[in-house]
This record gives C-alpha cells, sequence and structure tokens, in this order.
C-alpha cells in the first residue's frame, strides 16, 4: 500500500549541507526553484515539467533535473529535506512525508504579481539563496516597467484550449490590463474557466483575439478572417505559472499591443 512506509523510521539522516535538498511536486515551483536554487540541491522536479505540454521551464533546462511522478514511495528514496507540493496535496500524503521526517512547504496559486515575487522570496529563501529571489524580483519588476502600455485599454479576448477563458481575478488577466488590453471575458461576465463557443465569439469579436492553444476553436480560419479583428497566438505554457514566466508573457503581450497600434495607422 502506498502509505505503509508512513509509520517508518526515515531510511535516511537529515542532509549535513547548510541548503536544504529538495523535492519539488509542483510545476510552478520547479521554474521559481530552477533560477535560485543550486542544481544539486534540487533531486527532483515534477513531471510535469518534463512534458511540452504541460512545463513553465524551456525544456532543455527542465531535462537537466530528475522528475518524480510524485508519489511517496518515490521522494523516500531521494531522501529530501525538503517537500514543495501545492495546497491541494492530500493530508495523508503530507502526513506521511512529516513522519518520514521530511519538511513540507506548499504554495498557493498566484493571482498577483506580489503574490508571485512573496512566493519567489519564499522559496529563494527556503534554499538558502535570498539574494537570488530578489534578483529575480528585480527581474520581474523591470519587466514590468518595460511593457507598461496605455491607460486605454483595447478589448481582448484570451482563448484558451477548450474553448475556456481566463477569469478576471486571474494573474493573467492583471497583465492583460497592465499591457494594454481589456479583458473582453470578464465584459461578458465569464469566469476563470467559463467556456465560451467559437459562434458566439464569431458574432461577436473583440478588437483582439488572443489564442492560447492548438484546438479547432483557437486554429479556426473564420477567426482570421474576422474584419478588424487582430489575432494572434499566445504560448499556452505562459499562462500556467508566475515567477519566471511573467516577463516572457508581459513582453509577449506588449508586442503583441504594439502591433495592434501599428495596424490602426
Amino acid at each position: 500500500m502506498p502509505f505503509a512506509l508512513a509509520g517508518c523510521a526515515p531510511v535516511a539522516a537529515p542532509h549535513p549541507a547548510i541548503h536544504p535538498t529538495i523535492v519539488s511536486l509542483n510545476p510552478c515551483a520547479d521554474a521559481i526553484l530552477a533560477e535560485v536554487a543550486d542544481p544539486a540541491q534540487v533531486l527532483a522536479l515534477s513531471h510535469f515539467s518534463h512534458d511540452p505540454r504541460a512545463t513553465s521551464l524551456p525544456l532543455a533546462v527542465a531535462r537537466r533535473f530528475p522528475v518524480t511522478g510524485g508519489t511517496v514511495e518515490e521522494v523516500l528514496a531521494l531522501a529530501p529535506d525538503v517537500v514543495v507540493g501545492d495546497s491541494f496535496m492530500a493530508p495523508a500524503t503530507r502526513s506521511a512525508f512529516a513522519r518520514l521526517g521530511m519538511r513540507v512547504e506548499t504554495t498557493g496559486i498566484d493571482r498577483t504579481v506580489a503574490d508571485s515575487e512573496a512566493q519567489v522570496r519564499r522559496l529563494a529563501r527556503l534554499a538558502g539563496h535570498p539574494q537570488r529571489g530578489e534578483a529575480l524580483v528585480r527581474r520581474i519588476e523591470a519587466a514590468l516597467a518595460e511593457t507598461r502600455r496605455p491607460r486605454e485599454r483595447v478589448p481582448a479576448l484570451l482563448w484558451q484550449q477548450g474553448g475556456i477563458v481566463a477569469g478576471g481575478d486571474s494573474l493573467v488577466a492583471k497583465l492583460l490590463a497592465h499591457t494594454g488590453f481589456a479583458s473582453q471575458a470578464a465584459a461578458r461576465g465569464l469566469g476563470q474557466g467559463a467556456y465560451l463557443p467559437l459562434e458566439r465569439v464569431l458574432a461577436d469579436p473583440p478588437r483582439v483575439i488572443l489564442a492560447a492553444g492548438k484546438g479547432r476553436e483557437q486554429r479556426h480560419p473564420a477567426l482570421r478572417a474576422l474584419d478588424g479583428a487582430v489575432y494572434a497566438q499566445i504560448e499556452p505554457n505562459l499562462l500556467y505559472c508566475g515567477g519566471p514566466t511573467i516577463p516572457r508573457l508581459a513582453r509577449r503581450l506588449a508586442r503583441i499591443r504594439d502591433s495592434v497600434d501599428g495596424a490602426s495607422t
């Protein structure tokens, strides 16, 4: 049984290094830890980071690290000092890690840039390298200063795989506003993960369609043929996490916003 080991003593003594060894089970923590921890500290990332469809890391970077499927047995075999998971970690799993002598840290969903920067700082302190966290925060802030666009916002629809939209309380919605866009999903009263069919988009198109996915809806030729609408593609893996993804997404959105201004002249 997966948790039969929960009552046993740890199979390895805590690592004597000053900086703790870490196993991450959270793909968003993966992306931060790959920047703020020493490579030798990160014993494994989550399996999502080796999946081109799910990773928030460049694959070449992610593949420098082992991954696990997140089972207690796999993590126990690595004997990390700290396990980083998400706030949805099952209580039984968390208890098993704790009984085996592993500190458990969980991370939540970043809904604002401030949330994300706090997460960066926390993981950098956890890894013993707070200065690297501050350096990443400075990079985020520099990218935001560079990508701030006019207060006049252009209506835009961020349309993801499966025809779903981002909610107005999401980090990506705030980055849309920062780079000069107004969320049409919010204007339509649609919340996080709401479904918006192709027919409704074609009947009432926004000024900008940001297609994030390779589904039939996002790639439909009728979208590109809409008169007066700008169609642009967004890499889906820019939308999953904050941290080091924020500068990449902000710059991508700002380039699209600039192209809208160019198309209007």
